[in-house]
Order: structure tokens, then sequence, then C-alpha cells
């Protein structure tokens, strides 16, 4: 009897038990979604509680409509399936977390200041703490328990980051899914990796001062807090990000080039055969890349000839097979091309320099030139200006921009490797023509002192005169005329490195193909036409012409001072793409291109967007250098009557 009692008490438990699972989902329909169907862990089974247990992952279904689902009839699971059923866990992946949970979560991470250890960039670190304070914490990327179309977009676009020649790793993101910790969690991360993004669109991954210590682009780093309101009030947030981009159809045409780039590479020959570097080779010579280099050159190689020969007293025609390792007429056409094609003097020689031309770089490597060339281009200003002068240092050219059209180019000369042109923008402010030349203190300290030192006679024989500004400097001015280093006419943008455009009487430099000869400033082709077209755009109404300016040459100095202002933008392109859609590789003659690619590829990548602070002792050894060569004219003029200031300023 008892044993009876016993079970009929049980089964008034379990009865009771599944009438009042019922009552329990009605009192939690607000916080479930409408007619959303069970899992199928569920379906037909009945629930058995245990200890609670962390609930399992649950991914947050994209927002659409859904259709009401019937429920299914529920049946008596086995004990083994009973077991196994964990009612806290699947009721959680039945509800999606709250808005209000993940606010709560996401109030508790930025006030607890949890974001210290996950944002390493301070600037972020306090954009993102002020963004999410004024939305009460709201999350941006979830709305009503389901991340947003807008995140799903914006997740897309920084996965396909390599397309803006960016690299995906650096911009991670949290898959929504979860409880209210996880979706707080990727709410942040998704908000904390766009600003990155959005940053290293607009100015790049490395702070140009990571580069070279000369570059003066000015700071146009986008508001964090702009950008963090744009993103998440933005309807389309794919167009919002891409208009970080830089504007300039120099950066588009270089984006769509690397985008065909890796396309070719991707399906490229890998085992294309290189031709090998070896012995120079003059037309008539054998060497056994010759048929290699007529397949890559597509030449025919030489048909066998007809000699006319006497033996024993008569002509006999014979036949002369063609040797295949002599380098011939045809071939040699085809060499003088390559050769001219790639700013190679056109010998017909077969040397190295022209092997590699024919090689051309590997597909890898000229990628990670684009690349490099696409960071700078974002160093840039946004708006280069109405009329603008841009100098591209590499290829050693200056042209003239005119609402976005070429209105002329000329050759110039830059810097030496030793003595680079600076990286700059400055509004051009005067045109001189007959210039005195005013010395820079560098080339006073590091050359001239030093000359002064061996050849006390120096200055007479440069024709330059010595003078002592109010400042205590010493003024080292050469004259205007024929021999100025200047030449006749001084195109003057102001700027911290203190370098301009100018004329110069050594014309002959022009006609060399690598032209880094001066120290850092630039000289021009054909000034006067350069100046002609500058003051029409300067100085309305009042233009001199070319033959108006070259009648002023000899006499007194004239300065033209302009009205408008046009910029002057001093750039490094080892990789562009010219008028005809061709992609143009030149010579990274400063090395820029392998310090970004050294960065790139290494741990400084982390913190490359954020600039070095200076190096006191970079700057401090110039100073002792520049005090030792005083030391050492002062020690050999000591052996003179006459001391060298004195000699300078009597």
């Amino acid at each position: 009897m008892r044993n009876k009692r016993f079970d009929r008490l049980l089964a008034g438990t379990v009865l009771g038990a599944a009438m009042l699972t019922p009552t329990l989902s009605m009192a939690q329909q607000d916080r479930v979604e409408p007619a959303r169907p069970l899992p199928p862990s569920l379906n037909g089974q009945m629930l058995r509680h245990r200890d609670p247990a962390p609930p399992p992952q649950f991914q947050i279904p994209a927002m659409q409509q859904r259709e009401a689902t019937p429920a299914r009839a529920l049946a008596t699971p086995t004990p083994r399936e009973a077991d196994n059923i964990d009612l806290k866990g699947s009721l959680d992946n039945v509800m999606a977390a709250s808005d209000t949970a993940v606010i709560d979560r996401l109030r508790a991470l930025v006030t607890a200041k949890q974001l210290d250890k996950r944002i390493d960039n301070a600037t972020d670190r306090k954009a993102i703490e002020t963004f999410y304070a004024a939305r009460n914490y709201a999350p941006v990327w979830i709305r009503d328990g389901q991340v947003t179309p807008q995140a799903k977009s914006a997740i897309a676009r920084l996965k396909n980051a390599a397309a803006d020649g960016l690299d995906a790793s650096d911009y991670p993101t949290r898959d929504f899914a979860g409880n209210a910790d996880a979706l707080a969690d990727a709410d942040l991360r998704l908000s904390q990796s766009l600003l990155v993004y959005t940053r290293h669109l607009a100015v790049g991954r490395v702070a140009p001062t990571r580069v070279t210590v000369e570059v003066d682009y000015g700071n146009h780093t986008p508001d964090a807090d702009d950008v963090l309101k744009k993103l998440a009030s933005a309807r389309d947030i794919d167009t919002t990000i891409e208009s970080y981009n830089p504007p300039h159809a120099g950066f588009r045409a270089l984006k769509a080039r690397l985008a065909d780039l890796r396309a070719n590479s991707a399906r490229a020959s890998a085992d294309e055969s290189r031709i090998p570097e070896g012995a120079a080779v003059k037309p008539g010579a054998k060497d056994e890349r010759i048929p290699l280099l007529r397949e890559r050159l597509k030449t025919s190689a030489p048909g066998d000839s007809r000699v006319v020969v006497r033996e024993r007293g008569r002509q006999v025609v014979k036949h002369v097979k063609a040797d295949e390792l002599v380098y011939d007429k045809a071939l040699y056409n085809a060499i003088r091309n390559v050769q001219a094609n790639a700013d190679i003097k056109p010998t017909g020689i077969i040397d190295n320099k022209t092997i590699a031309a024919i090689n051309g770089p590997k597909p890898g490597q000229v990628v990670d030139r684009v690349l490099a060339n696409m960071e700078r281009w974002r160093w840039l200003p946004r708006d280069l200006g109405r009329a603008y002068v841009m100098v591209n240092i590499p290829d050693y050219t200056l042209k003239v921009v005119r609402d976005g059209s070429q209105v002329w180019t000329t050759k110039i000369v830059a810097g030496k490797p030793q003595t680079p042109t600076p990286l700059l923008t400055a509004a051009m402010d005067n045109v001189i023509v007959n210039p005195s030349w005013y010395v820079p203190q560098s080339i006073i300290q590091n050359e001239l002192l030093p000359l002064y030192a061996s050849d006390p006679n120096i200055f007479d024989r440069m024709g330059l005169e010595v003078k002592k500004g109010p400042d205590g400097h010493i003024n080292v001015v050469q004259p205007p005329g024929a021999a100025n280093a200047l030449g006749r006419i001084k195109f003057n943008f102001p700027n911290r490195y203190q370098v301009y455009l100018h004329d110069t009487p050594e014309k002959r430099l022009f006609s060399a193909d690598k032209r880094a000869f001066s120290h850092g400033c630039m000289r021009v082709e054909n000034p006067t036409k350069f100046g002609e077209i500058m003051l029409a755009m300067a100085i309305p109404g009042q233009t001199p012409t070319q033959p108006q300016l070259e009648r002023l040459i000899g006499h007194d100095e004239k300065t033209f001072k302009m009205v408008n202002k046009p910029m002057v933008h001093l750039t490094y392109q080892t990789a562009y793409v010219d008028d005809g859609g061709k992609l143009v590789l030149r010579d990274d003659i400063y090395g820029f291109d392998a310090r970004i690619r050294a960065i790139l590829h290494s741990d400084e990548r982390r913190i490359a967007d954020v600039a070095p602070p200076q190096d006191p002792k970079r700057e401090l050894a110039t100073m002792k250098s520049n005090q030792e060569i005083l030391r050492r004219v002062e020690r050999r003029e000591a052996q003179n009557p006459m001391a060298f200031f004195e000699r300078l300023f009597r």
C-alpha cells in the first residue's frame, strides 16, 4: 500500500509540473521574440531541471520577418536524453539577450575603466568612453536584441580591408553571439576597430615621421568623436567608411591597380623562368641565355643561311646552320627597345641592369611598392587646392594642375640621398627674378666652413659675401648673376626646411636619367615658362609672359608677390598610374618604400600610426658635429695672423 501511495504522489507532482510549464512561458512572452520556434534540441522533449550551467553560445539571427511555427507535441524522452537537457541554458538560448542587459554590461565596462586593458590608444579610449556615455551606454550595433544590418556591412568591410591596401587582422571583430557580456564586448570591439580602420584609411597605418624626419604635410587625422557619431548614424555605412579614403585620382588609380595585381599574381605562372644575371653580352657574341631572351622578347631565331665558297677552282653554295646562341640583329633591336622603355641608355649591350628590366620585379614586390605609395597618398591633405604644383621626387618631374587637369610638366633636379628633398605641403608666396642666394645654415656649417678650414680664399673664389646677422648667425650671400646657384629665377613657398624651386646655371644635369644632385632644393629645367604659368594663376590681370620675364634677367632683383597662392606638394611616388593607364615604377632613391615595408612586416606595425617622440640624441649629435667643425676652423686660424671671424667681418 505504501508503494502505491508513493507512486500516486509522484504522478501528481509530475502532472502539476507539466501544467505549470505553459504558465511560465506566458509570464515571459514580453521578453521572448514572438513566434520564435523552439530549438531542435527541445522539440518533442520534456524538460528536466538540474543545477544551473553556463549558457551555451547562441547566434543572434539576422532581422527578418518570420512566420509562426505551430508547436509540436511533447514526447516523453528516454532517461539518457532527459539527463542531457539543461533547462536554464536552453531557455537562455530561446530568448535573445535583451538590450537592457547589454546596456548594463556596457555601462559596467566603460565606467569601471576596463577599457584600459582593451584599447591601447588613449585618444581612442577616451573617445569611446565619451561616445557611449553620451548614448547612455546603449549599444550601437544591436537593436531589439538583433545585430543591425549596418553592423553586418561594417564587419564585411573590415574583412575586406585588403582591397583598401590594409590588413584585416588589424581590425578584429567578435561574433554577435552569446549572453549580454559577449554582446557588449562585440559592440565595443566593432566600434573600436571601425575607429582605427577609418583613421588608417584617412592618414595611413604608418606615421610619416617614422619614415623620415623631414616631412610636413600637416595633421588631418579625423576627429575620433566625429567618426563615431557619423558611423552610428549612417544609413549606408559602407559609403560612410569609403569617404575616409583619399579622394585623389592618383590614389584611386593605385587602388584599382592593386586589385588587378593581386588577381594577376594569383593566376600568374609561378615557374615562369627568370633570366639569370651574368657577364655583359655584345651583339655577335654567344651566350647560353640568348634563347631565353628571344622567347621572353618574342623575337624569332635567325634562319639557316647560304654562303658561296670556292672549292677546287669553282663556286659552291653551302647551307650554314644558324647558331641559336649568337646575339643577332633582331634580338639587338628588341633589347634596345627594352632599354629605352626602362630609362637605360640604349646601347644594345645586355648587362645586368637590362636583365633586371626584362625580368621585372616579382609580383609580391610590385604589390608592396603599390601599398607603400597608397600609404603616402594618405599623408597628403585631402584638399590639394584648385591650382597646385606637384613634385614627384623619384620621377624627377614637376607638374602644374588646375581644376583637376594637368596644365604643364617639366624635369627637375632633386636632393641627393644624403641631403634629401623633404616631403611637404606649402603655399607659393612669391617669384623672384635675379635672386640673391642666401646660403642655408646647413651648407655653411657642414660644407663651407670645412672648405674654408682648408682654403681661406674659398669664399672669394665662389663670389660669396659674408655678413653677420642681427641674431649673431653668419649669413653668406651670393649676389645675382649668371653664376648664381639659383640661376635667374626663384619660386618661394615658405616652409620649415627652407627649400624652394629655382633655376640653375648647370643645365647639363637635366640630360641625366637620374637627377638626385641637389642639397634638397629643386632645380627646374624651364623656369621662365614655369614662372609665366604660375604668375598667370596667381596674379590675375598682371601676368608677365615668358619673354617679358626673360627681358628682366640681368637687371635688378624683382619680386612678384602672389595674390592667389597655389599650393606646392612635394611627394615621393615610386609607383603611379600614368595617363595611359600604365603602372610606372621608379627607384626607391631615399629608401622610404623599404622603410614602410619593414614597419608593416614587423611588430612595430602595432604602434606605427602613432608618431614617435623627437630624438634629442640626434639633435645633440648634430649640434656637437657643428661645434667640432667650428673648433677645427678656429684651430687652423690660430696659426694665422688674422682670426677667422676677423677676416670675415673686417
